[in-house]
């Protein structure tokens, strides 16, 4: 039998947090039809600075993998069990970069394997990403993400 995604993370000795509150007057998510768009989430404790001048593509990818557990708390708060998420469809990576960092793509793999791990091949996906001057709060990355959920008729 298939892991499930709880017990995936508990091997991997994540516990996910509670869902944190959007920044301002938006959703944490909308789901439309068997469709859930999350909203832009960066990594938890709030690291501010730029990759190429505060951080490295290494520390980045940490954050993108800590915005992907922010993520899945947010899932998780929504849903009430991952496992109802039948596919990842696509995450959108905010880099905070300085003009010459080229790496913006290795930061987004924290984010990409994550998802992988979760979710196995549910967790394949669509990305983009993209450098930026500057991000709310000086993050160094915000991701945002749509998924495939279950259809439920009762929510």
């Amino acid at each position: 039998m298939e892991q499930t995604a709880a017990e995936r993370l508990r091997a991997m000795g994540i516990a996910l947090p509670a869902a944190s509150e959007p920044a301002a007057r938006y959703a944490n998510c909308v789901r439309m039809n068997n469709l859930l768009f999350v909203s832009g989430k960066g990594p938890a404790g709030h690291p501010k600075g730029k990759l190429g001048a505060d951080y490295t593509t290494a520390e980045g990818y940490r954050f993108a993998r800590l915005a992907g557990i922010e993520i899945l708390a947010v899932l998780q708060s929504a849903l009430g069990s991952l496992d109802d998420v039948r596919r990842v469809v696509k995450l959108q990576g905010f880099v905070n970069a300085t003009a010459h960092f080229e790496e913006h793509h290795r930061v987004l793999n924290g984010c990409s394997d994550l998802m992988l791990d979760v979710f196995g091949e549910k967790g394949v996906h669509a990305r983009s990403v993209l450098g930026a001057v500057s991000l709310r709060d000086d993050l160094p990355v915000i991701i945002d993400s749509i998924f495939e959920i279950r259809m439920q008729p009762d929510r």
